[in-house]
């Protein structure tokens, strides 16, 4: 609707309602938390966490009509149809900018449940959405370095176990765990080491946490690819309105055999597990080609 402003009024016009939109809904988020907190009986913190998702899909919905708003995308969607909100993902994609995101929440709404990210403890002080994501229940995971561990060896395996904790909570209600299986955004200068044309080298450990200690109930996994035919935009450059096509392929998956196991304590299933994840970035990769062509 307003294309035809300024690409700098564009953006600024943009910012300024993400920014708008997220405190205002930042802060009945956090005062339903609180009574969540204070009233920790299971009946009422079900009938809060479904108020607490309401407000976040509103969050989502006004962001994506400030994207429709402010930019006059061409939206090449694909494989959307046998998706189901009623069910748990473990979501899969490439990772290029902090737009994938606004893309994946925008393409995914009310296809899947929300998006849930592992997030690094210390994000947890990022003003407004910080306190949005543990109101949410985003898990935190706190990493040691290993040369903390070998001064501190009684410490050894606590980030998988508070991890595996904040996992627990998903079991009750229906959830999609995103992953950014590359573990960083890709650029030319970190894909010079990458076996990959498109993508970086991905990431084995995440995923296969995950998997074990959700295995009885995730129902799929859903490999995303996104794809920016004119250029990977930044997140300045998409709500200013300079991005003109986007294309995000959906691939379901099942959770097969061959991907249940002690990836930590079994090297041979770790192996097995890395040759099926290569293996799926291998056809990842063709594809992007494919489609970029």
């Amino acid at each position: 609707m307003f294309s035809f402003l300024p690409s700098p009024l564009k953006g600024a016009v943009s910012f300024l309602m993400y920014l708008i939109n997220t405190i205002l809904l930042t802060v009945p988020l956090i005062l339903i938390s609180l009574l969540k907190f204070i009233l920790p009986f299971q009946p009422v913190v079900m009938i809060l966490d479904r108020i607490l998702m309401g407000i976040a899909g509103l969050w989502i919905h006004i962001n994506s009509l400030t994207t429709d708003l402010f930019c006059n995308i061409d939206w090449d969607i694909r494989g959307l149809d046998k998706l189901n909100p009623k069910e748990w993902y473990l979501v899969l994609s490439n990772h290029q900018s902090w737009v994938d995101i606004l893309v994946l929440q925008k393409t995914l709404r009310k296809k899947i449940p929300m998006l849930k990210f592992f997030l690094k403890k210390e994000l947890i002080w990022v003003p407004f959405l910080g306190l949005a994501w543990w109101a949410l229940d985003f898990p935190f995971m706190k990493r040691y370095s290993k040369e903390f561990l070998a001064q501190n060896p009684h410490l050894k395996g606590k980030d998988l176990e508070s991890t595996r904790k904040a996992c627990q909570k998903f079991k009750h209600t229906p959830v999609s765990i995103m992953n950014f299986v590359e573990g960083t955004r890709y650029t030319p200068e970190k894909a010079k080491t990458s076996a990959f044309s498109h993508l970086l080298t991905p990431r084995a450990g995440g995923i296969a946490f995950v998997l074990g200690s959700m295995d009885q109930c995730l129902n799929h996994i859903l490999d995303v690819t996104i794809v920016y035919p004119d250029r990977v935009p930044s997140f300045w450059s998409f709500i200013s309105g300079k991005t003109r096509k986007i294309i995000v392929d959906f691939q379901l998956l099942e959770i097969g055999w061959q991907i249940k196991g002690d990836y930590f304590n079994d090297p041979v299933f770790k192996e097995q597990f890395c040759e099926w994840l290569n293996q799926l970035w291998q056809e990842k990769d063709r594809k992007i080609q494919r489609l970029l062509s």
